[in-house]
């Protein structure tokens, strides 16, 4: 499938890709280094393995209700989060390419359990949260899915990445920042994705990574780069691909060490 190709970049851009450079070669973060921190030569390697890792559907293992009923634990497992309705099912479509790993609905709040994929031969799961908001569910169930959820942040060892997912036309917002506070509470890294890039005003999308990348700097396990993407024009799969296929080789690098 043809990728989004010749984006125009936003003012700055390439500033903010410096300053990123510069402060993971600094600071020698303990997670996998920004695209932006790469040479020619890695980030093409990177963009090759995103592609790899996702040309094959994942493999849905199931749906976890229950701490008791997870998996045994992967290699290097991810998560995706996010409020309903951001787009979550369609990113995950079109980071395969298909339309059926994901369950899409004009209803949010249609995932309600932790619902758990196998990629990479199964060195790698893929897990699709409850979007914040739960839809409309009687208040004990909603109950039950935080607590769940909670759990699973705190307590799932080889989680790697959370990657918050945010709306382009309404940026954070409470859910988001709640999510983020467990997350820094936890020392479990996320990263934001931006989501339905291309239903926001170039201006207004410049005014959000701008305002959102001075909220990250002062979360402490907040990764520096944010991901913009467009699951309808195709925009950022690529990066992301790339991204998580980074995060499978931190992974094997660590576990060899």
């Amino acid at each position: 499938m043809a990728e989004h190709k010749g984006q125009p970049e936003l003012p700055e851009e390439e500033d903010v890709r410096q300053e990123l450079k510069r402060r993971f070669l600094e600071e020698g973060a303990a997670q996998a280094a920004p695209l932006s921190a790469l040479d020619e030569s890695e980030r093409e390697r990177a963009l090759a393995a995103g592609r790899e890792l996702f040309k094959r559907p994942p493999v849905f293992l199931r749906g976890v209700t229950s701490l008791s009923a997870l998996p045994d634990p992967h290699e290097v497992e991810i998560a995706f989060a996010g409020r309903s309705n951001v787009g979550k099912s369609s990113l995950i479509n079109a980071l395969f390419g298909r339309k059926d790993v994901a369950r899409t609905s004009n209803t949010p709040g249609r995932t309600r359990e932790l619902n758990y994929f196998a990629l990479a031969d199964g060195r790698m799961a893929m897990v699709d949260m409850p979007g914040y908001g739960y839809a409309k569910a009687p208040k004990s169930l909603v109950k039950k899915w935080q607590q769940l959820v909670r759990d699973f942040l705190r307590g799932r060892q080889p989680l790697r990445r959370v990657f918050i997912l945010v709306d382009a036309r309404h940026g954070l917002k409470p859910h988001d920042l709640e999510a983020m506070d467990l997350l820094d509470e936890a020392a479990v890294s996320y990263q934001v994705v931006i989501t339905k890039a291309d239903k926001a005003k170039a201006e207004a999308l410049e005014k959000l990574l701008r305002d959102m990348r001075r909220k990250l700097e002062r979360r402490p396990a907040a990764h520096p780069e944010i991901h913009v993407t467009s699951a309808r024009k195709k925009r950022g799969l690529e990066e992301l691909r790339a991204a998580i296929a980074l995060l499978l080789d931190e992974g094997r690098g660590s576990r060899s060490a």
